[in-house]
């Protein structure tokens, strides 16, 4: 049987009230954190009957007292601001913690805070259930198996494989929790849950298959397992168990005790204080000085001569490479050389009006330029020609 506690909205237990809440050690613990009575702290109930009601989205923050996160033992979920939270776990061992909750209105940003006692009892008359079974429900997720009626219907498709009904929910753990994968945001895909179930009564014939040799070796080799006849108890798709994931716990058996250390011998005898050594041994580093410092830089000169004599050395010179080319070509090149020289000389001495580019104070980009200096010069300036078409630009006697 598990415990399944849901804070109530009433007015005499408001959000700000402390909750002191026993719970057995090695059973599982949920805890709903109802949105409605956090949103009655935040709107009083005298605004409520003036007709403002407000469905506001919150956000829980839960935190063991005095530390920023919760027990090893207890975890906290809610998928979106407008859904409700669970706390849920299995304690396992005896003891109180108090569990701060605050919740954060999306809204108006106030913020509330709830302490809840959790009391974890040991009763020494009950055992541990001897045998246990751990299911892996694919098409589910953590928040919607957490609701008593959806464990319900869990636990009877596994009372019916298990073919009693002295059984126990253990504990619910998310997927992702055990190192699954965040499933794609599509339809269909979901990241799953495992279910912890237990029981007084040995493993029934459906789930003693797991342990068969060609079971096993089915599972390994990735093929699609067919469910054995007669055991599949799946009255809702999403409650389907996956046949390759699920394990059996035998307790009933008692667990071998660890061999005793050894002595090695890492052990010092007792044989008085340890003197340890003055200083260490002493150590000649000419070689590695040779090898990181003299070789390197060996090379380093070596190779620069080599360029320098390249470089410096091996060039042919003009004389030698004149005494290689024929006479024919070079005349050709002299005789181009010659003539390029004497155009540039009939280019400088001619009495053309240089181009307007190349004028002084003349604006490349808009073609402007400064009015020109009066000059004794008898030829016009070609900017004159600009302001005046008509304008002869020959000069006159």
């Amino acid at each position: 049987m598990f415990h399944f506690y849901t804070v109530c909205a009433v007015s005499l237990l408001g959000a700000n009230a402390d909750l002191k809440l026993d719970i057995p050690v090695g059973k599982i613990f949920v805890f709903e954190l109802m949105r409605e009575t956090f949103q009655n702290d935040f709107e009083p109930l005298s605004k409520l009957y003036a007709g403002r009601l407000y469905n506001d989205p919150m956000v829980f923050k839960c935190n063991l007292q005095n530390f920023p996160d919760l027990p090893e033992w207890l975890r906290f979920t809610q998928r979106h601001p407008y859904d409700n939270g669970f706390l849920y776990g299995t304690p396992t061992s005896a003891g109180k913690s108090i569990i701060e909750i605050y919740a954060i209105n999306k809204r108006s940003y106030d913020t509330t805070r709830q302490k809840i006692m959790l009391n974890a009892i040991a009763d020494p008359k009950e055992k541990t259930l001897p045998y246990q079974a751990e299911f892996f429900i694919k098409l589910r997720e953590i928040e919607k198996v957490l609701p008593s009626s959806v464990q319900d219907e869990i636990k009877q498709d596994l009372q019916k494989l298990w073919k009693t009904e002295a059984l126990e929910i253990v504990n619910i753990s998310n997927a992702l929790d055990r190192g699954g994968r965040v499933p794609l945001p599509l339809a269909g895909h979901f990241e799953g849950v495992y279910v912890k179930v237990g029981s007084t009564k040995y493993f029934s014939e459906c789930l003693l298959r797991v342990l068969t040799p060609e079971y096993q070796r089915q599972c390994k080799t990735g093929a699609k397992i067919k469910i054995p006849g007669g055991c599949n108890y799946c009255n809702i798709p999403s409650n389907c168990i996956t046949w390759c994931k699920t394990e059996l716990f035998d307790l009933s058996k008692p667990t071998p005790a660890p061999p005793a250390p050894t002595m090695g011998p890492g052990i010092l005898e007792n044989m008085g204080d340890f003197d340890p050594p003055e200083s260490p041994p002493s150590r000649d580093f000419f070689l590695d000085y040779i090898v990181t410092v003299i070789v390197p830089l060996a090379l380093a000169i070596i190779l620069s001569l080599l360029l320098a004599y390249i470089m410096c050395c091996r060039r042919e010179g003009v004389a030698k490479r004149n005494a290689m080319t024929p006479e024919i070509q070079l005349y050709h090149h002299h005789t181009i050389h010659g003539n390029s020289d004497e155009l540039r000389c009939m280019a400088g001495g001619r009495s053309v009006t240089p181009p307007q580019s190349t004028l002084p104070m003349f604006n490349f980009r808009t073609g402007e330029r400064a009015p020109p200096l009066h000059s004794d010069s008898p030829s016009i300036p070609l900017i004159m020609a600009q302001h005046d078409p008509f304008c002869d630009t020959l000069p006159r006697k």
